[in-house]
C-alpha cells in the first residue's frame, strides 16, 4: 500500500485517536488465511449511532479496537477465489459480516450468521462481540467472503457522483427500511418513529418511499426537529408533556398509529430526561393500534456497563408486555440483514427516488476529524458524519 494504514481506535470511554494500524491481510480474526477476501481502499464510510454507544462506555468494548461498520471502497486486491469483484470495483459494503452459505445466510438473515462469529450469531466490523473483525473507519481494511457480501456499482463515475448518498446503503439505510417494512408500513399507513437521528431519519425516507400517509418523528432535540420539518416530516416535540398518545392526536386526530418505529434503542431517555431503557418500547404499545406492527432497528444490547439499574445491565428490561399482547400486535427486532434490501435501494438512489444524503444531513469530514465528529455527534448534532480517508469526496454532490 502506498500510504499508512490508519484508523479511529477506541481508546476507553468518551476517547477515540486516529492511530496507525496495521494493514489489512488475508485472514480471519484468529490468523487464519483466506482466499475468499478483498482489500479495500476506503472511500467513504460513517459515524453511527451503533458506534456512539461503544464510545460512550455502554458496552463492553475493549480498549484498542479500530471501529468502523459502514464502509464504501475500491477493491485493490483479491484473493484467489475471488470470482465476481474486481480491482477497480467501486464496491458497497454490508456492515454484516456474512458466509453466504449457512443455512440464516441461504434464508437472506444475514445479520445472524452462523459461521463469522465464535460466540454467537452474526458478525460485523469493529463492533464489540461481533467475531473481532477489524473496523472500517480507516484507511484501508480487508472484507471477507467478497463475492457474497459485496454490492458492486454498475458505473464507478455515477457512483463518486452520488457517494453521500450510496456511502448509506451500508447500515442507516437500509436499517431504515427493515424498520419500515418490519412496522408494515404501506400505502396510506399512519407512522411514529422514535428519534430524529440518522437512523429515525432513514426510517421516515423509507416510511415514505413505501406510500405511508403521515410519518411523525419524535425527539426532544429542537435541532433534529426542524431538520425533519424542513425535509418534509411531521416534528413531534417531546419535550411538551408525557402523553405520547395527545401528541400524536394533535397531528392525525387520533392516538394511536399503524405502524411504529423504534429508532433509538437501549439509551433511551423519558420525559424526566432521566434514562429508561424500556420507555420507547412501552410508549410503541400504548400508541400503536390493535393488530398494528412495531419494528426495532434500535439497538439493544445484552450487557449495559453504564445503565442505572441492576437488571438493565445484564440486557434486562421492565416490559408491558401484556399490553402488546392484548391489543395483537407484531414486534420485529434484530439487525438488519443489509444485502436483503441494498440492491433495490442503490436503484432508487441512481434514479433519482431517494435523496438520502439530504434527508440524513450527510456531512463530509476527514479521517482526522473523527474524534469531532464523535463529538459533535454525541452532542445531538442534526448531522451524518461521513469520513473522507483519502480526500476523495471533496466534490461530491
Amino acid at each position: 500500500m502506498s500510504d499508512e494504514n490508519r484508523g479511529v481506535v477506541y481508546l476507553g470511554p468518551n476517547h477515540v485517536e486516529v492511530q496507525r494500524i496495521d494493514d489489512p491481510r488475508m485472514e480471519t480474526p484468529d490468523g487464519r488465511k483466506i482466499d475468499h477476501g478483498v482489500i479495500l481502499k476506503v472511500v467513504s464510510t460513517n459515524i453511527c449511532g451503533s458506534d456512539q454507544h461503544m464510545v460512550r462506555g455502554r458496552t463492553t468494548a475493549p480498549s484498542g479496537l479500530v471501529l468502523g461498520h459502514e464502509i464504501t471502497g475500491e477493491v485493490i486486491e483479491t484473493g484467489s477465489d475471488v470470482e465476481m469483484v474486481r480491482k477497480g470495483d467501486l464496491v458497497s459494503v454490508p456492515f454484516n459480516v456474512a458466509c453466504g452459505r449457512c443455512r440464516c445466510c441461504r434464508e437472506q438473515h444475514t445479520g445472524v450468521c452462523l459461521t463469522v462469529n465464535a460466540s454467537r450469531a452474526g458478525g460485523a466490523y469493529g463492533y464489540v462481540d461481533m467475531g473481532g473483525w477489524i473496523g472500517g473507519q480507516a484507511r484501508y481494511v480487508m472484507v471477507p467472503y467478497a463475492d457474497f457480501n459485496l454490492l458492486r456499482f454498475p458505473d464507478k463515475a455515477q457512483a463518486l457522483e452520488r457517494i453521500r448518498d450510496l456511502t448509506m446503503l451500508t447500515d442507516i439505510l437500509p436499517t431504515g427500511f427493515h424498520g419500515a417494512i418490519n412496522a408494515k408500513v404501506g400505502v396510506g399507513s399512519t407512522v411514529y418513529i422514535a428519534g430524529a437521528g440518522p437512523v429515525g431519519m432513514a426510517a421516515a425516507a423509507s416510511a415514505r418511499i413505501l406510500g405511508a400517509a403521515v410519518v411523525m418523528i419524535g425527539d426532544f432535540n429542537p435541532e433534529r426537529l426542524a431538520h425533519a420539518k424542513a425535509v418534509g416530516f411531521e416534528p413531534i416535540n417531546l419535550q411538551n408533556h408525557d402523553r405520547l398518545g395527545d401528541l400524536i392526536e394533535q397531528v392525525i386526530g387520533t392516538p394511536e398509529v399503524d405502524s411504529f418505529i423504534d429508532a433509538v434503542g437501549f439509551e433511551a431517555k423519558g420525559y424526566d430526561g432521566k434514562e429508561q431503557p424500556a420507555v420507547i418500547l412501552n410508549q410503541a404499545m400504548e400508541v400503536t393500534r390493535p393488530a398494528g406492527a412495531i419494528g426495532i432497528p434500535g439497538l439493544y444490547v445484552t450487557e449495559d456497563p453504564g445503565a442505572h439499574e441492576a437488571a438493565a445491565q445484564k440486557g434486562n428490561l421492565t416490559l408491558r408486555l401484556g399490553q402488546g399482547w392484548a391489543k395483537s400486535q407484531s414486534f420485529h427486532t434484530g439487525q438488519t440483514p443489509v444485502l436483503r434490501y441494498n440492491r433495490q435501494l442503490m436503484q432508487a438512489i441512481l434514479h433519482g427516488r431517494l435523496p438520502i444524503a439530504d434527508i440524513v444531513n450527510a456531512t463530509v469530514i476527514s479521517l482526522e476529524d473523527a474524534p469531532r465528529g464523535y463529538h459533535d455527534f454525541d452532542n445531538g448534532a442534526p448531522r451524518k458524519f461521513v469520513l473522507d480517508p483519502h480526500g476523495m469526496l471533496k466534490n461530491a454532490a
